[in-house]
């Protein structure tokens, strides 16, 4: 089994991804959901942690010096994900911003490792809809000595269409001038889990499929 095929069953098994109706914040009536959220004790935040590790090293190896994670949820994020690196045999810095800044002491905007202008950091997130939470951590880090972000990593791309014709993520990549990446695609988890029992249970049967296809039609981008 490879980590992207692991790393969709723990979605399944944690609760993280689930099939039905759910209305997202676009206004969307989607058939799947995902929330990150549910990795809520030390073991699960640790494996996450592990996934991310992996998606960080295939695609960008070694070349960087830090990870880092936008307030809030990409806090755990970047702490687990450089805890799994440093059990992997890299020791990699990990970073991420104050949502209110200090006024008093160290009135650092990030906490963590020191940055320069030559710091090279992968950013790790749970999902991108619009690419806000980027940008804004981006404005932060120019004030922070500017260092280079080499890089994004989420957990799932949805291959949905965002305010364009194209992918959500492509849109956010061609604007932010960085690459992102994912875990895993929902195309890898359709191909995946179809007709597949995790934990005893068939979770994404024909019937959902077709409900997911027909989604897809209508807000689906490669």
């Amino acid at each position: 089994m490879t980590y992207k095929e692991e790393f969709i069953e723990f979605l399944v098994e944690c609760g993280a991804l689930k099939f039905g109706e759910f209305e997202l914040k676009s206004g969307r009536i989607a058939p799947y959901f995902i929330n990150t959220g549910m990795f809520d004790t030390g073991g699960k935040i640790k494996k996450l942690g592990t996934y991310y590790a992996r998606a960080v090293q295939e695609h960008f190896g070694s070349d960087f010096d830090g990870i880092y994670g936008p307030a809030y949820k990409g806090i755990p994020l970047c702490i687990s994900a450089a805890m799994a690196l440093s059990e992997a045999g890299l020791d990699k810095g990990y970073v991420f911003n104050r949502k209110e800044a200090k006024t008093y002491a160290d009135k650092s905007q990030v906490v963590g490792m020191t940055l320069t202008g030559q710091t090279r950091l992968i950013l790790v997130d749970d999902v991108i809809t619009s690419g806000k939470a980027i940008r804004e951590s981006l404005d932060i880090l120019k004030t922070c000595e500017n260092p280079r972000v080499k890089g994004i990593v989420i957990s799932v791309n949805r291959q949905e269409k965002g305010k364009t014709e194209k992918n959500a993520l492509k849109e956010v990549e061609e604007i932010l001038g960085i690459p992102i990446f994912s875990i895993v695609t929902l195309t890898d988890i359709k191909e995946y889990l179809f007709n597949r029992e995790v934990s005893g249970k068939v979770v994404l049967d024909k019937p959902m499929m077709d409900k997911i296809d027909l989604y897809l039609d209508t807000y689906g981008a490669d």
